[in-house]
């Protein structure tokens, strides 16, 4: 059985429950495979192996909040050199995510789908029971798999704090 969690996170003011225990910093990240560009199998810990990676998991690329997070997020990681790898995970489709990236010109995101089993979602603690989605949510993975930065947007419709993750990416 997993583990619920409530009183973390609200939707447009309503409560939702999160399923997964909390990923807190200092634990080693699980990893988990995903579906990327053309279908791909990818694991992004493997993906990014001997990098820092940034992880910015949204709900869905087609609402306001979570296309102008990807865009700041874009831009915000073409500072960061090649030793970075930038995920953005969503439920979405990929061919809904490569259509997003192609309107919104961002290139520089490794755009990761969790539409098959929710698997980071879950493992990570941040599957929003009630919507089948992901809640708002920002990690930075050192280079060993080890979590050093994590918010949970309190808000789903909020945006998260961006000069705090790229803050810890910097540190990492």
């Amino acid at each position: 059985m997993s583990v619920e969690r409530s009183g973390v996170v609200t939707f447009k003011g309503n409560p939702m429950t999160l399923v997964g225990a909390e990923l807190t910093v200092g634990a080693k990240a699980p990893g988990a495979t995903l579906i990327g560009a053309g279908l791909a199998a990818v694991n992004p810990l493997e993906a990014g192996a001997g990098k820092t990676k940034l992880f910015v998991l949204v709900p869905s690329v087609d609402t306001g909040v979570c296309s102008i997070e990807g865009k700041k997020f874009s831009e915000a990681s073409q500072a960061f050199g090649d030793d970075v790898a930038v995920f953005l995970v969503s439920a979405d489709l990929p061919f809904a995510q490569g259509r997003w990236c192609q309107a919104e010109d961002v290139k520089n995101l490794t755009m990761l789908s969790d539409y098959r089993e929710m698997a980071l979602a879950k493992s990570w603690g941040v599957y929003l029971k009630e919507l089948g989605l992901y809640a708002r949510a920002v990690f930075v993975v050192d280079k060993n798999d080890m979590v050093t930065y994590a918010e949970i947007v309190p808000e789903v419709a909020s945006e998260p704090d961006y000069a705090a993750a790229v803050a810890a990416v910097n540190a990492a």
